[in-house]
């Protein structure tokens, strides 16, 4: 099953990305799926590296690089990357800078769409 994720929200403050990073990471360990993410609006912010939490707290760096550890592919929007100032440099290992061209590509790729 070909799945993608869209994920909305902040990475910290409401759980809807840290849930749709949870969700893909556990899509991603099962054999024979194949999971993309698309980090848009203030999502692409969960792609930046070198986060820094509170001991205890969940990363959002640490579960997407656990989605590409697992063969998941990480696209971040290119406009929300620039309106937000985080450059290719800044990104998770295993991600990359994206477009809505591309995310329109893995729209009609996915058997399954699910938005956070």
């Amino acid at each position: 099953m070909k799945t993608l994720l869209i994920l909305n929200d902040a990475p910290y403050g409401s759980e809807r990305t840290y849930n749709g990073a949870r969700l893909a990471g556990s899509l991603a360990k099962q054999e024979g799926g194949e999971v993309r993410v698309f980090l848009i609006g203030d999502a692409a912010s969960a792609a930046h590296r070198l986060q820094k939490v509170p001991a205890g707290f969940y990363n959002l760096e640490v579960m997407l690089g656990s989605v590409v550890k697992h063969g998941g592919t990480i696209g971040v929007c290119g406009t929300c990357m620039d309106a937000r100032g985080i450059g290719v440099d800044d990104l998770v290992a295993g991600s990359h800078r994206s477009s809505l061209d591309e995310l329109s590509q893995w729209t009609t790729w996915a058997d399954k769409i699910l938005v956070f």
